[in-house]
């Protein structure tokens, strides 16, 4: 058995824990970053990457644009969205920059999860970050004022004492089962599936990522997101507590829209499925989860970071992993792991989404599922929709670019 000792150890090499690394790795932090999985690797999302992404990405690179990024394959910009409702009537945004703006950058990319984090691996820093694939944590103890993780990697066994280790290993961590809760509230949780497909027929040019709201499923959508190649992610998600009230069978709905439904079945009628529908669960921020305490800290979806109105989670994982760094960089300053010290890393893990927090939470204290339908019908039919979206878009925009994260310890 191979015994090793590292201030900090990330479980999880997504987009959470890859960056938490390459932050420590900016303040020179020592630490080991282990994935059970080697990359590339599949990883069941909806593949949207939208401005947190690039928000992120230029604190780690300020010489990175869209452009030369995500302007070429595996990367699909996306210049908008288009909403179509219950009743089939749809609105295009398309948020294309007029020609004096200083942001010639897309809203949107569509990357599979595949290409792009494996494009976040490639960042890591292994001057400070000792890095472990195909490694999974199976026992996590406290010990002598710190934690002990022992790994198992190819019959072999090791183990690691750290100051403090980081829960980056999705819902389903190991980090959260072992030192704190792993409790599913379906009001704050959500179930997706997602099928990717070849030949898809009506992607609008400027690859418009599309979101449908059918009548008979409320409280969750149907989407497509385009993808190069004339590929793209197919999904489907829904709010897990009307899936158990309602005893609804996804696979059975999303497979009901590909084939019977008037607004989307011709689409898909000369399209072929690459692979079978996979889901994966979605544990939404508006739980307001506790994300850290004595010599932990969790980041992504182990701390329920995902956008409750909208379902992403890339760009808040990359948001949470780059707060954890600044958190575990004063610890270590002061030399003290204890839940004291991550007192205020709750509120800075969520306060970028306080807004759509309050929204989801009002509407849904009103049982807004009995009127979604109507509420999405006459918001995407209002004649300032566009406008209004091209306002929201400008700004988003100035913060992704002109604005850095800023950390309130």
């Amino acid at each position: 058995m191979i015994s090793t000792q590292t201030p900090v150890c990330i479980i999880g090499a997504g987009p959470g824990g890859a960056t938490t690394s390459i932050f420590l790795s900016k303040q020179k932090i020592p630490h080991i970053i282990v994935d059970k999985d080697v990359f590339p690797r599949d990883k069941i999302c909806g593949d949207g990457l939208d401005l947190k992404v690039m928000r992120v990405l230029k604190h780690i690179d300020p010489t990175i644009t869209p452009e030369t990024i995500f302007g070429k394959q595996p990367f699909s910009r996306s210049w908008g969205t288009r909403f179509i409702t219950p009743s089939g009537y749809y609105r295009d945004i398309v948020c294309k920059p007029k020609a004096d703006s200083p942001f010639q950058y897309p809203t949107f990319c569509v990357s599979k999860r595949f290409n792009f984090d494996q494009f976040l691996v490639d960042k890591l820093d292994k001057t400070y970050a000792e890095v472990h694939f195909g490694t999974k944590a199976t026992k996590i103890e406290r010990k002598n004022g710190g934690i002990e993780v022992t790994f198992e990697k190819e019959g072999n066994v090791y183990k690691t004492f750290c100051n403090l280790i980081v829960g980056a290993d999705g819902d389903h961590s190991v980090v959260l089962r072992e030192l704190d809760e792993r409790k599913i509230d379906r009001k704050h949780y959500a179930a997706g599936l997602r099928q990717y497909w070849k030949n898809v027929e009506g992607i609008h040019e400027d690859k418009l990522i599309e979101v449908y709201f059918k009548k008979e499923y409320p409280v969750g959508y149907f989407w497509i997101f385009p993808l190069p190649n004339n590929e793209a992610n197919v999904g489907f998600g829904m709010l897990s507590d009307i899936v158990s009230k309602q005893k609804v069978n996804l696979k059975a709905c999303m497979r009901d829209i590909i084939e019977n439904d008037a607004v989307m079945s011709p689409r898909f009628k000369n399209a072929t499925p690459l692979e079978e529908m996979k889901g994966w669960g979605l544990p939404l921020a508006s739980r307001q989860k506790k994300a850290a305490g004595d010599n932990y800290l969790l980041v992504g979806d182990a701390a329920s970071a995902i956008n409750p109105v909208t379902g992403e989670g890339i760009g808040t994982a990359m948001v949470s992993g780059f707060v954890a760094a600044r958190f575990i960089a004063h610890a270590i300053q002061n030399q003290r792991f204890t839940e004291d010290v991550f007192k205020n890393y709750d509120r800075e893990m969520t306060r970028r989404l306080q807004s759509e927090i309050k929204n989801f939470n009002f509407f849904m204290s009103f049982r807004f599922e009995k009127w979604i339908n109507w509420f999405v019908e006459v918001a995407i039919r209002l004649p300032f929709m566009s406008q209004y979206f091209a306002y929201q878009n400008r700004n988003w925009l100035d913060t992704a670019f002109n604005k850095p994260i800023e950390v309130n310890i």
